[in-house]
């Protein structure tokens, strides 16, 4: 559980600290003018705006935010991108396309993987509604969507009918 609660600490950070590493790892392993162009305007800007989206996308999710950790697919998805992008910070003459080209399909695995499990825990969520009641918070079923609402109210043979009690809006609106 460590793991998946550090990667979900790390989303964020990673999102300035590998952009700073292909910018020194530049420097450090003296590659070309044109390498400095390409990571100045092509690298930085989308490992920074990539990291953004997916800790976004990763964050968006309820079982994320309640368990404060990432899922192992997000661990297995992150370590692959991120330690492509760490190795495409060496510069390595012979292997550049190579890593850039897997950095890339990694990214968007990722990106696929990311949306594919917010779809599926928000769908999984969907079913349920969170009502506050006095502080506390209950869950409540919504009906299956294939079942008729009316016959589900026929079926229970209960209404329940709520009224407002308290001062009226136009009281509240002068305090």
């Amino acid at each position: 559980m460590w793991i998946r609660r550090a990667f979900f600490s790390w989303l964020f950070p990673a999102a300035i600290v590998l952009p700073l590493w292909l910018f020194i790892g530049w420097g450090v392993f003296h590659a070309s003018g044109f390498a400095f162009l390409w990571v100045l305007f092509v690298a930085l800007p989308s490992v920074l705006v990539g990291e953004v989206v997916l800790g976004l996308l990763v964050r968006a999710r309820p079982t994320v935010r309640e368990e404060r950790a990432v899922s192992w697919r997000d661990v297995i998805g992150f370590t692959v991108w991120h330690g492509l992008t760490i190795a495409l910070g060496f510069f390595p003459k012979d292997a550049f396309g190579w890593l850039l080209t897997g950095t890339i399909v990694a990214f968007l695995g990722l990106f696929w993987s990311t949306l594919w499990q917010l779809w599926k825990d928000v769908s999984e969520r969907g079913r349920t509604a969170f009502l506050v009641d006095g502080g506390t918070m209950r869950a409540t079923a919504y009906p299956e969507p294939n079942e008729p609402v009316r016959e589900r109210a026929s079926q229970d043979g209960q209404v329940f009918v709520i009224t407002e009690t308290g001062p009226a809006r136009d009281d509240r609106a002068a305090h």
